[in-house]
């Protein structure tokens, strides 16, 4: 059915011709024009479809219980749900749409009838550092009629001290029950009897609205009744640690930047977006329509969405960077975020008024659920993908049965074609091997997860992703280095092992090739994973900045150039036209809006000088409202292969 080619510059030249063609495909086609994505979309899609068939007609062995014939059925079971989700989210991309218009004329509408507005605050032991920046952030939104409620379930007196000396309210309740959800619950409660504000906006304790975050999002959530939600990205100052710890932040996107920027958009166009637990607004009446926020499940975000459309209400997307946040700082952490999403993703799978098994949800909706679930039921394959090779050469157990002109021939279009149109319509926010890195680092654990859920899906505690805290130093992480150094160490060894074992064949054969090949891509990602274990030290993130100041020194004003700011340093550039500034030495900076600040010298570079920032306590909540109530970040939100393979090789040979 699937005929091999017949010769490696036959095969060679038809996936040249595909990826040129595939090329020049991204080159003329918008992934902003509809026509557009469903042509490229549908060219991946062939590819893929083609592939598949050929994996299940042509790659495996004769049916029995033996290993060698349940492995490759295992690993094709898996591998399908890849695919299957794969082909849904092309589908779900050739769809889009953009609200910023809608929210412009909806603001307009609204004119000066500004309805009053809850802010909740939910924290729960985060830093007093990190909560007073989305407290000072909110009280200084541009919205006349708010309420900033601060939820504090680990009822901190000196939380409560914090809020009355900014103008705060300050809520908590006698225990945790129902962990977010029950705080948030208590606080709807609660408001009732005090502000009652028609509209409510969520925040996250580690999460900075802008300015113009009300402005925005208010008009749109009242423009049409139908609208219970609007969501909003979320958007990070700092790098997570896959970009930190592979010294990319400049070069590699978070690994939420498609989700955010693109999926969640081709969601809505469907009438599927949905709520992500932070940085959104929504009406006080549909909550109190259906009992509050939902606690069935730990994603209480996904839940609430769910069950507003099953009565008809939908959660849309306003694409705009609207509020910055802490990003998880640490390996450990970014797993258990993951892994309590798929947990939440699961859970609500199973709700017995949920979209996979109740009745009034269209079946649109419940594809599009479904596509989430696949999300990370794709996980154990990454898993697959890794150990594969070494199985093969140690245990004899070829994943599937195949020879490299063959899959050259039906598998190579395939995937070229789904890493050009990836990167063609995130707009260049995916990267091919440090995409499946960052999806290796979480496919254990999301894997484990999986299989705990499946024996025990509900009864277990709430955890919340550590952030703040003192990260200026190195941390390893051994069990996690670990698997994915024998990963890597094991792949290596099967290459080795191919040519120098007792009983190998003096010809390498033609699956022989294939898989050696496939030992060498796992055995790099494997390595990415692994240097991923090794966490570098994190200093204070600094805001990019242009604006101009004056130095002072001894009685001595200059102007000068500010490059960079952070609540406690800046960097400037190097003032020209006066005597060098050395290390150690007393000066005062002015900020617009601060007045003059004290300062000392940390180091004098050839074209900029960096500062140690000594504001007093009005200046530092000034400059925190600055520094995290505008729109800014340090992190880039396009992926550059140079510059992410530069950072690689960096920390790969030099370490730092």
């Amino acid at each position: 059915m699937f005929p091999t080619a017949s010769n490696d510059a036959s095969v060679l030249s038809t996936d040249l011709g595909v990826l040129l063609g595939l090329l020049v495909m991204a080159r003329l086609l918008d992934p902003s024009r509809t026509r557009d994505r469903v042509l490229f979309g549908a060219t991946a899609a062939s590819f893929l479809l083609i592939y598949t068939l050929w994996r299940w007609h042509d790659t495996l062995p004769p049916f029995d219980l033996s290993l060698q014939a349940l492995w490759p059925r295992l690993f094709i079971t898996l591998e399908i749900i890849a695919i299957s989700y794969t082909l849904m989210s092309i589908l779900i991309l050739t769809r889009s749409v953009d609200r910023s218009a809608q929210a412009d004329e909806a603001h307009r509408r609204l004119g000066g009838n500004h309805p009053a507005v809850d802010v909740f605050i939910c924290t729960y032991d985060e830093p007093m550092e990190i909560v007073e920046r989305s407290i000072l952030a909110a009280l200084a939104l541009d919205y006349p009629d708010k309420t900033v409620w601060v939820l504090d379930d680990t009822r901190r007196d000196r939380l409560r001290a914090f809020c009355d000396e900014v103008g705060a309210r300050h809520l908590t309740r006698p225990d945790n029950k129902g962990a977010k959800a029950g705080n948030l619950n208590n606080a709807l409660a609660a408001t009732a009897q005090q502000s009652n504000a028609q509209v409510i906006l969520v925040l996250d304790a580690d999460f900075a609205p802008r300015r113009d975050f009300l402005q925005r999002t208010v008009g749109l959530l009242l423009s049409e009744p139908d609208i219970a939600v609007v969501q909003t990205p979320q958007f990070y100052y700092n790098p997570d640690p896959i970009q930190h710890n592979l010294l990319a932040s400049g070069s590699w996107v978070d690994d939420q930047r498609f989700f955010f920027d693109v999926f969640q958009p081709a969601k809505d166009a469907w009438g599927c977006a949905f709520c992500v637990g932070t940085s959104f607004v929504v009406r006080r009446e549909r909550l109190m329509e259906i009992g509050g926020f939902p606690h069935a499940a730990i994603s209480e975000d996904l839940n609430l969405t769910y069950t507003l459309l099953k009565r008809g209400h939908r959660t849309v997307w306003l694409n705009e960077p609207l509020s910055f946040g802490l990003s998880a700082e640490g390996v450990p952490e970014y797993i258990t975020q993951r892994a309590r999403w798929c947990l939440g993703t699961i859970q609500v799978a199973l709700l017995r008024d949920g979209p996979m098994r109740s009745r009034g949800y269209s079946f649109t909706q419940r594809w599009q659920f479904l596509h989430g679930v696949l999300n990370w039921a794709c996980k154990p394959f990454m898993v697959l993908l890794l150990i594969a090779p070494p199985i093969y050469w140690f245990a004899g157990l070829p994943a599937f049965e195949a020879d490299y002109l063959s899959f050259l021939r039906y598998g190579v279009p395939a995937l070229l074609g789904t890493i050009i149109y990836m990167g063609w319509i995130s707009r260049s926010r995916t990267l091919p091997l440090f995409m499946e890195a960052t999806h290796a680092v979480t496919c254990f654990a999301v894997t484990a997860t999986l299989l705990s859920a499946a024996v025990r899906p509900f009864g277990r505690p709430f955890k919340v992703t550590d952030k703040g805290g003192d990260r200026s130093q190195p941390r390893v992480h051994g069990k996690l280095a670990a698997i994915f150094g024998l990963i890597a160490a094991s792949s290596a060894a099967a290459i080795v092992w191919a040519f120098v074992s007792p009983n190998a064949a003096s010809e390498i054969s033609s699956i022989d090739y294939f898989n050696l090949l496939w030992a060498g891509i796992a055995m790099l990602i494997a390595f990415i994973a692994f240097l991923v274990c090794f966490e570098l030290p994190r200093g204070e993130d600094l805001f990019p900045s242009d604006e101009a100041g004056w130095l002072a020194q001894e009685g001595e004003v200059v102007p000068c150039s500010i490059e960079a700011l952070s609540l406690s340093s800046a960097r400037i550039a190097k003032p020209r036209d006066r005597s060098p500034v050395k290390p150690g030495a007393m000066l005062t900076l002015h900020l617009d809006g601060l007045g003059w600040v004290d300062a000392s010298v940390v180091d004098v570079f050839r074209k900029t000088v960096h500062l140690r920032l000594q504001p007093d306590e009005s200046q530092r909540r000034k400059l925190v409202v600055r520094l995290f109530n505008s729109s800014c970040g340090v992190i880039t939100g396009r992926a550059r292969l140079r510059g992410a393979l530069a950072g690689l090789a960096r920390r790969g040979f030099v370490g730092r």
